[in-house]
């Protein structure tokens, strides 16, 4: 029997999205997730941040809620809100090639998409090699102290144990890249800028190594808090509901890239209609300006969110393999 290529990434996105496992002991019973007949396993290892909690700790903590979203038998589509234990989970892949990549989901910096945009794309970097490490970032606007600076400090500090432990993993500690998607986009492109920004007080010896990824893939990213094209969700819960001028540019990765940022791989579809395609092109134009590396692609039709899933069909599905081919020729691998 003959499987066209479509066919076989619908095949392979429905038998990779299955349930509980990493999630399992904060998920509540009735978030029970799918299982599809031939699903592949969930991740089993999980690698907490920090040791002894993470800091600026809300006087009433959120309570970590995994909601199933999806409307189909076949797939998972799960969200996360209230993390107070911010981790990372850990796609392994058979042959390892030195290479990782730390995935940001997106979920407009109100909950954290975790299918759909972070363990669709671990498990196909794993099978291409990459060893994947899916962030589970704390949330802005759920009263933790330093607000706008916590997904940054969670990203920065699993950015340095990916490469204090890179010999668990026969992973190179120089070749950890960078991916984010929508709000997670956001906290790539401000890893990739801000990676030297002291955000947090160092806990221990994988604080001495450096956040600066390899390469970065912001991914139909949120970039700009100027109102003007800025995801009104992401800067409110980001930045509070009065933010200064001052605040705004500190926080638009475009208004802070320096000389060393490293090369970079901007996608986004221009009709996008959730964030404006000018906060890649703004971005672009500030890593051009710099003499920084940057490739773009811009696709007419895609919309926003469209991750892996949400390509099959289209002109944006060939993006996994242009930024395979792009990783290629920047050295990761």
């Amino acid at each position: 029997m003959t499987i066209d290529r479509r066919s076989f990434m619908a095949a392979s996105l429905a038998s990779g999205l299955v349930s509980t496992g990493a999630l399992a002991q904060t998920a509540p019973p009735s978030d029970a997730a799918k299982t599809p007949p031939a699903g592949l396993p969930e991740p089993v290892e999980t690698i907490d941040l920090w040791p002894k909690g993470a800091p600026g700790m809300p006087a009433s903590p959120p309570v970590e809620t995994v909601t199933e979203r999806s409307t189909t038998t076949q797939v998972n589509d799960r969200s996360v809100t209230g993390t107070t234990r911010p981790r990372m989970v850990v796609f392994r892949p058979d042959r390892p090639n030195g290479a990782a990549v730390l995935i940001t989901p997106g979920g407009g910096y109100r909950l954290v998409v975790i299918d759909k945009e972070g363990y669709e794309e671990a498990r196909w970097l794993a099978a291409r090699g990459f060893t994947a490490f899916v962030l589970f970032y704390r949330l802005p606007g759920e009263g933790w102290k330093d607000r706008q600076d916590v997904p940054l400090a969670d990203a920065q500090r699993a950015m340095r144990l990916i490469r204090h432990r890179a010999k668990d993993y026969a992973v190179q500690p120089e070749r950890v890249a960078a991916m984010g998607f929508s709000a997670g986009g956001h906290v790539c492109a401000s890893l990739s800028t801000r990676f030297a920004a002291k955000v947090y007080d160092p806990v221990d010896a994988a604080d001495k190594l450096s956040a600066r990824p390899f390469c970065a893939a912001p991914i139909y990213p949120v970039v700009s808090m100027d109102p003007a094209i800025a995801h009104a969700g992401s800067r409110d819960l980001l930045l509070g509901p009065a933010p200064t001028a001052e605040l705004e540019i500190a926080h638009s990765p475009d208004r802070a890239v320096p000389k060393d940022a490293p090369p970079h791989f901007l996608l986004h579809a221009e009709d996008d209609p959730a964030v404006p395609v000018d906060n890649s092109l703004r971005l672009r134009a500030a890593l051009k300006a710099q003499g920084v590396p940057v490739e773009t692609h811009l696709f007419a039709q895609g919309g926003h969110g469209f991750g892996l899933r949400g390509t099959i069909g289209k002109p944006v599905e060939a993006w996994p393999e242009l930024w395979r081919a792009w990783a290629r020729s920047v050295g990761l691998g």
